[in-house]
């Protein structure tokens, strides 16, 4: 097969040199675009803690994620897929989810445009856990960014049909919200450094396993971060990062029995790092 494809293409590079010849137009010279962005990702990486909203569900950790955007369409959709496996579970198992814990993010968002300078998104995650078969949980967002010049902010509001800590007791739903601010200073020309921080609001979206319907709202965590994406080449960014997570006393990471009882599951001031492999296509 790989001969054949071999003969074709010298055959067609000799039509090319002798089409001048048979009075035709000459074939362009022009190099072709090696790096065009069809609008699809690819990524890998390991974490040392997988921290969702401020809260441990895992220690070492593996994932990979693939995504495609469709930018022909009335606004921009993104839909994607995300997956992540505790290679190290020990304490860092979460509360109810057996002894390993796993993930499977399948999302989809639309880019809705700009408004009085915010760029508006709608994003609705679906999160199941195919190693022990848990309740799957639906989740609707809304993402807002603006650029204010020396530092670019970023919000969001997420819903939980069926809140993650406390599936199948009956409670309708919670809020999470979350503020944050990024700076990007450039290196060199293909690596910049990214240093971020926010802040996390919980409105039950994070229930004491078991505990019933009962009110868990405030402060959820706070967190810093740092890294380092370096563009190998036109398609591959490597990105290696730390960030640290924390929070006050009777802030929802300190304050959730079912994650305080595990004591490795805790939020509260963890130093965590990682690296991740992408490439656009």
């Amino acid at each position: 097969m790989k001969k054949a494809i071999l003969v074709a293409t010298i055959g067609a590079m000799t039509l090319g040199v002798n089409a001048g010849d048979w009075g035709k137009a000459p074939v362009g010279k022009a190099p072709i675009e090696e790096c065009i962005d069809l609008g699809g990702t690819i990524a890998v990486g390991y974490m040392s803690d997988y921290i969702f909203y401020g809260e441990r569900f895992a220690e070492s950790s593996v994932w990979g994620s693939v995504a495609y955007t469709f930018d022909g369409l009335a606004v921009p959709i993104t839909i994607g897929a995300w997956y992540l496996n505790g290679i190290d579970p020990g304490a860092g198992a979460a509360p109810g989810l057996g002894a390993a814990y796993d993930e499977l993010d399948l999302y989809a968002s639309a880019k809705l445009g700009t408004f009085a300078g915010f760029d508006v998104s709608l994003v609705y995650t679906n999160y199941s856990f195919p190693e022990n078969g848990s309740v799957s949980q639906n989740e609707f967002g809304i993402d807002i960014t603006r650029s204010l010049g020396f530092v670019d902010l970023a919000l969001e509001a997420n819903y939980n049909t069926n809140p993650l800590e406390n599936p199948g007791v009956g409670i309708e739903g919670g809020w999470y919200y979350q503020a944050g601010l990024s700076k990007t200073l450039g290196i060199t020309d293909n690596i910049n450094l990214v240093l971020g921080g926010g802040v996390g609001y919980s409105d039950n979206y994070f229930f004491p396993l078991g505990g019933g319907p009962s009110d868990n709202s405030g402060w959820n965590h706070w967190y810093l971060s740092a890294s380092l994406p370096i563009q190998l080449n036109c398609r591959t960014t490597l990105t290696p990062y730390v960030g640290y997570n924390g929070g006050g006393n009777g802030w929802i990471i300190n304050n959730n029995p079912a994650l305080s009882s595990t004591g490795n599951l805790s939020g509260e001031d963890i130093l965590h790092g990682g690296v991740s492999l992408s490439v656009t296509f």
